[in-house]
């Protein structure tokens, strides 16, 4: 008897329930619920799979039954609106990256990338009166407005070729009648399981595609510097009449950015004021709970969409196409009160050294005034403790070690970084192109040869930075980081005291060439030797290719 194929999304629920379940993720109140598979005494597995598809095209109706009520209810707005919006030309994203590569400075290019990401909105205009505001919407009526940044060609080929893994790179999600599930089965994701759970209704989400997509870790590391803090993404493919996640908001400021098929969005302003730029993202809301949009459109391809961190939103494909689109975000747990959670420690521990306020006892009784249980008494023993709290904490700024808290948030963004994308300028006048090789049976041009009159500078404005723990001087940089969120530790390698500042003077001195000379070293050997060790480490490149040390070069 021949046997029928089983799709992915009932091989799932036939798991059994020993299997280990997918890793959780933060703030997702619904949890996969493995169930035992009853075995029939009189079936057969034909009956089984017949019976499992139907379910599968029952769910499957199910979705394009809610998708038509959303369309009939949003649909002619959304179309009006549409309409009235004119075409917004703009040069493609390859054309965009060559042209960067052109630039002098990073920080001129992430300037540049992004005012290309929003336009036609300024970007001045945009961090003035949007950012951590209010949504934003760009209908560009381009749909090759963001071609070649990202597509299902290159899903399907990074589902192929490279080791994605479910729960680590890849989610499959779905949510149906206010239920948000996950169906990540274990292993690897591979385009026979994942291809068959999509055609069965479900959402496919692709975390951190920068890891396995060129164009996208190109785009991102350019990024970061505009924002000064990591910039990522997550890829989101859903199916025609389906919605993958439930309403929510998120601890991030997000770039909807459209780019196949269609998408309705409907955005909606925090609940109360305690949800304004949230510290962390929200677990799943129901429709109850989250009022009336302000926000009701279909996203098409070309077209941009921003929220703010704590802006509820949610997301469905229409009937009569699939969307694909990305995500790009910034700006996690980088606020003031990010910044203090480092500063007001610290300082208490300085004051407490320095200060003998700081140090003396609280009084004998305090304990029958204070607390709780004595917060409703008029005493003036209470307002006296209470005063001298307030004394003491005028007193704790003069010993904030501010600079010191900005350069624990500097490691962890530079931790968090992506590796810069070279130019091919950068390639040949960098480590990377050093002449060193292997050739006819021998090792040739070893070393690099450099001078006081050599031309240096940094790779990006923001590739190094010194910061000192207290004992010695340390030189982060993010030339040697992954592409995989933190799969390695902070980079970093001492520096000689005599060398701080020849290294400060290379960094203040960026975007502009420096001879090697110039350096403020002690002698000559110190500064070809801090230039050997940063062009080894791969921060700084040169005017010029360099060659091998003549009598290398000669032998």
């Amino acid at each position: 008897m021949e046997q029928k194929h089983m799709s992915a999304f009932a091989l799932y629920h036939t798991l059994q329930s020993d299997l280990p379940p997918p890793p959780k993720k933060p703030f997702q109140r619904v949890q996969v619920e493995v169930k035992k598979k009853k075995k029939k005494v009189n079936g057969s597995a034909a009956a089984d799979v017949n019976q499992t598809r139907a379910k599968r095209k029952k769910i499957r109706n199910k979705l394009l039954k809610a998708a038509n009520k959303e369309t009939k209810k949003a649909g002619k707005d959304i179309t009006e609106a549409e309409e009235e919006e004119e075409s917004v030309p703009g040069e493609s994203l390859d054309a965009v990256l060559t042209e960067l590569t052109k630039v002098n400075s990073s920080r001129q290019r992430a300037s540049q990338l992004f005012q290309w990401l929003i336009n036609p909105v300024p970007a001045k205009a945009f961090f003035r009166d949007t950012w951590e505001k209010k949504p934003v919407l760009v209908q560009r009526k381009n749909p090759d407005y963001y071609k070649g940044l990202f597509s299902t060609a290159e899903f399907d080929r990074i589902l192929r070729e490279e080791n994605v893994q479910y729960g680590v790179n890849l989610d499959i999600t779905s949510y149906i009648n206010g239920k948000r599930e996950t169906h990540n089965p274990p292993g690897r994701a591979l385009p026979f399981t994942v291809w068959d759970f999509y055609e069965s209704g479900c959402s496919v989400r692709l975390l951190n595609p920068q890891a396995f997509s060129f164009t996208v870790w190109n785009v991102l590391s350019i990024l970061q510097e505009q924002f000064g803090t990591m910039a990522g993404a997550n890829v989101y493919l859903t199916p025609p009449g389906t919605q993958g996640f439930a309403p929510h908001y998120d601890d991030i400021e997000a770039f909807v950015v459209q780019l196949e098929g269609k998408k309705h969005w409907r955005v909606y302003n925090p609940r109360s004021e305690n949800e304004v730029l949230p510290v962390f993202s929200s677990p799943n809301f129901d429709q109850a709970e989250i009022g009336k949009p302000i926000l009701d459109v279909v996203l098409e391809p070309g077209d941009l969409l921003f929220f703010p961190r704590g802006f509820i939103h949610q997301g469905n494909c229409l009937p009569d196409a699939h969307s694909l689109h990305i995500t790009i975000s910034s700006y996690q747990k980088n606020s003031w009160g990010d910044l203090l959670q480092k500063v007001i420690p610290a300082a208490l521990e300085v004051a407490m050294e320095e200060d003998v306020e700081f140090r003396r006892g609280l009084p004998l009784d305090y304990l029958t005034y204070m607390g709780v249980q004595n917060s409703d008494k008029e005493d003036a023993q209470r307002a006296k403790f209470l005063s001298r709290i307030e004394n003491l904490m005028r007193r704790l700024p003069k010993y904030a070690p501010v600079d010191a808290a900005v350069d624990q948030k500097a490691r962890e963004f530079f931790h968090d970084c992506l590796p810069p994308v070279l130019t091919p300028d950068e390639l040949a006048t960098s480590v990377h192109g050093a002449p060193a090789r292997w050739a006819e049976g021998k090792v040739t041009d070893v070393g690099v040869h450099i001078t006081t009159q050599t031309q240096i500078k940094i790779l990006r404005a923001e590739c190094a930075r010194l910061c000192s723990n207290g004992d010695a001087v340390h030189l982060c940089h993010t030339t040697d980081n992954s592409r995989v969120y933190h799969k390695e530790e902070l980079k970093s390698f001492e520096i000689q005291t005599e060398h701080t500042d020849a290294v400060e003077f290379l960094i203040h001195s960026y975007p502009s060439f420096v001879t090697v000379g110039s350096l403020p070293c002690d002698s000559v050997q110190d500064k070809i030797a801090l230039a050997e060790l940063l062009f080894e480490k791969g921060i700084i490149h040169t005017a010029e290719p360099l060659r091998a040390p003549p009598s290398v070069h000669s032998r």
